[in-house]
């Protein structure tokens, strides 16, 4: 939201006051309050009518120092919150020390530091040793507003017909760049926009998101997050070009910055404070196949589609059953549709007998429509969201006279976890969440009233994902629960994993999808993927035959439509030549599965990390490369790979390649780096190079599955360096358990103590 129109006016309709000057500096257990009066005091008198603002600043862990601004200290604490530090923060005291340059609370290797001068406002976030400054809050940077502007300070004694704002603006720096708020389809860097954080279905070419995180990254080596879950707006060098404005509505607005110096620090002590990713099953990584959505099935079609991967030997390790396993109408009932499915449990224990498929995963929303037999029981409970006038809430959008199950009572949590364990029951092994952006802020009561309706709109993403992801690793273990999500808030990477939404068949849709992705990842997420193809529409054969290649990249792979099924053979009129889908879709299969020891491997690092698999941002691995922190259209798969998607039917590509000596992956020529290069290539191979100095270990050819022996007939791959210093690769087990770290000197002495069977090595 602007508030000022122009760099001299305030905006039509808005009253703002600023935080003038710190007039107080009070030490507290935890780090500094500072009282800042809206005007400049001179004399006592100019105390009297006059707005303040108090900054509290806190030091809760090594690197990390909150902010919070508040205006009235009286106005209610409600609910819901972040749960930050969820798996335990250590214990840290802050450090607080004063000197000509003014009053200073350090936290570790990070401090903030408060102009001394009188009359002045100002605060100077800097790394603790004095070498760096990562922003400030500098005059007129803090402040509250009203619209609309009263005439009168008695007005403010009713505030109904008044919206009060709290804002701050942290300075941007000389070519700063600012990345992340969750996946966004836009620009990847964010200079420049106004940014709203508020969940909305609106697929991935707009400026809504699904998946709103209130966590942005700057290359200047810090990050930002902002700890609310209700509505945040952001002008981010869009109302002062030198400055990124956060402002929410309210009477309190707390941030907490995060300072590196690196892009892999900023994340791992952001997963600290929100929430380290969880482990994904090494199942999930294969390749999953859908119903699609509108299409017409029962189980003879859903074999057919199995039958005619197999015959084109495509591995599918998950199959996915969108909504219409129910029946219309009756959405999410959790009952099968009878006419198609007569025997659930007994066609799915089929469909895994038979081999074609060893996992499967059904749709599901937290919506219940009142045609299905869920809506009378969980109405009669009291397990949906109600009215203020006590109705229950409803609408037709979407599903006819649908509620919202009330995740804040906790007997409709227990329900709606029975519901999910009869679905195990049957077999089912993992649950796509979907949707869970539409909820609603006005007219609602929540069965816990202390919530705010709109802290909830976003944060009900969270609760939804969570209390599913729990059902699963109640049933199945800790380490063996996946989802297949859509909607997200900060915290919800916990519980793994999410989609980029509905986005069109169009190569510029799947280059608003990998902008999504590369923002998501840069948002603490670090397990992403997309609807090879597209969603909307049908593919051309070209579109579909390069999504694939993408797809197949990311960290989890689904192929998955709208009105239109995704098997390669309908795509192209069963071209069974060699650039034919079904034979491209086979060689990007078999590849992501001979990179299962590697990516296994990988995605254990990640989520210690707290970094993103794939698509991972290429300034992540390489911060001092200018240009590294502007590309958009290719990506990092874990430390080693470089991926650059292919957008053209002929196959002309442009990507850069960082400093370093790169390794093709498919022909073994190098290329020397920094440098932009161009290539043209077929439908099965992309610009996909191996990072200098990197040990690369391969399942051997032919596998087929996600799921084997990571180190048994291993192909190790070694690409050296200039300087040759020896290449090292982690070994995991399929269940991401750490096995040993395998060294080139291991293979002097047969490798015995890590790898089995007839692996062998090659240096490239």
């Amino acid at each position: 939201m602007k508030f000022r129109d122009g760099m001299w006016a305030v905006a039509e309709g808005v009253r703002v006051e600023y935080a003038e000057e710190v007039y107080d500096i009070t030490e507290t257990d935890k780090g500094l309050s500072l009282l800042c009066p809206s005007k400049k005091i001179r004399g006592r008198g100019d105390t009297l009518n006059c707005s303040t603002l108090t900054i509290d600043l806190e030091a809760p862990h090594d690197g990390i120092i909150s902010v919070e601004t508040t205006h009235w200290a009286g106005a209610a604490r409600k609910g819901p919150n972040f749960q930050l530090f969820p798996q335990g923060g250590q214990k840290f005291e802050p450090k607080i020390s004063k000197s000509d340059k003014g009053t200073t609370l350090s936290s570790g290797s990070l401090s903030a530091t408060i102009n001394p001068a009188d009359n002045t406002f100002g605060i100077k976030f800097h790394s603790t040793e004095g070498s760096k400054v990562l922003t400030s809050l500098a005059a007129r940077s803090v402040g509250l507003a009203y619209n609309p502007a009263w005439s009168n300070m008695l007005q403010t004694g009713d505030m109904t017909n008044f919206k009060h704002y709290v804002f701050t603006q942290t300075n941007l720096g000389v070519g700063e760049t600012i990345h992340g708020l969750g996946e966004r389809f836009g620009a990847f860097n964010k200079v420049g926009q106004a940014i709203s954080l508020w969940n909305a279905d609106g697929g991935t070419s707009s400026e809504q998101a699904y998946k709103n995180v209130s966590f942005w990254l700057s290359n200047r080596g810090y990050g930002v997050f902002i700890d609310t879950p209700g509505k945040v707006e952001l002008e981010i060098g869009s109302e002062r070009c030198c400055r990124a404005q956060t402002s929410i509505e309210g009477q309190r607005l707390k941030w907490y910055i995060i300072y590196g110096p690196s892009p892999k620090e900023v994340l791992h002590r952001y997963s600290i404070l929100t929430g380290r990713p969880a482990k994904v099953p090494s199942w999930s990584y294969g390749l999953w196949l859908t119903t699609s959505f509108t299409t017409n099935y029962d189980e003879a079609t859903v074999n057919s589609f199995l039958e005619g991967m197999k015959e084109r030997d495509i591995q599918v390790d998950v199959f996915h059953y969108d909504c219409f396993w129910m029946k219309g109408f009756r959405w999410t009932d959790f009952i099968f549709d009878p006419e198609k499915f007569p025997d659930p449990k007994a066609q799915i224990a089929r469909l895994k007998s038979s081999g074609l498929v060893s996992k499967v995963c059904v749709w599901i929303n937290p919506y219940i429509a009142q045609h299905g037999a869920a809506f009378a029981h969980a109405a009669e409970k009291g397990y949906l969201v109600k009215r203020k006038n006590g109705d229950i809430w409803q609408w037709d959008l979407w599903q006819a006279g649908m509620g919202l199950v009330d995740f804040t009572n906790p007997e409709a949590v227990k329900w709606y976890v029975e519901c999910l364990n009869e679905l195990f029951d049957k077999g089912v092994d993992c649950i796509k969440t979907d949707f869970g952006e539409r909820i609603p802020t006005l007219d609602v009561e929540w069965f816990d009233k202390e919530v705010d309706p709109h802290k909830m709109h976003n944060y009900y993403a969270y609760l939804y994902n969570k209390i599913v992801y729990n059902a699963l690793q109640a049933r199945y273990g800790e380490t063996e629960a996946v989802l297949f999500a859509r909607a997200a808030c900060a915290g919800t990477q916990q519980f793994p994993l999410v989609w980029g939404g509905d986005c069109e068949s169009t190569p510029e849709a799947m280059a608003e999808s990998i902008r999504g992705g590369l923002g998501l990842g840069l948002s603490g997420f670090t397990f992403w993927s997309n609807d090879i193809g597209g969603f909307e529409g049908s593919p051309a054969p070209w579109i579909y035959k390069r999504w694939v290649a993408f797809g197949l990249l990311c960290s989890h792979s689904r192929l998955h439509g709208s009105g239109s099924y995704r098997v390669p053979w309908l795509i192209d009129n069963d071209d069974r030549s060699p650039e034919g889908c079904s034979a491209v879709l086979a060689k990007w299969t078999a590849l992501k599965t001979r990179l299962m020891p590697y990516l296994m491997a990988q995605g254990v690092k990640a989520v210690e990390a707290g970094l993103p698999l794939s698509v991972r941002a290429m300034c992540v691995e390489f911060p001092e490369d200018p240009t590294c922190w502007y590309l958009d259209r290719q990506f990092m798969i874990g430390e080693s790979l470089l991926a650059a998607p292919v957008f053209e039917e002929a196959g002309e590509v442009e990507f850069y390649l960082p400093k370093g000596k790169w390794t093709c992956f498919f022909t073994e020529q190098t290329r020397e780096g920094p440098g932009w290069f161009r290539e043209t290539h077929g439908f099965g191979s992309m610009p996909l190079y191996v990072r200098e100095h990197t040990m690369l270990v391969l399942g051997k050819e032919g596998i087929r599955g996600a799921v084997y022996n990571y180190k048994k007939d291993v192909e190790v791959l070694v690409f050296k360096s200039k300087d040759n210093k020896t290449a090292s690769a982690d070994i995991v087990g399929s269940d991401g358990s750490f096995v040993g770290t395998l060294k080139e000197s291991d293979f002097e002495v047969g490798a015995g103590q890590l790898l089995e069977g007839n692996s062998t090595i090659r240096r490239i």
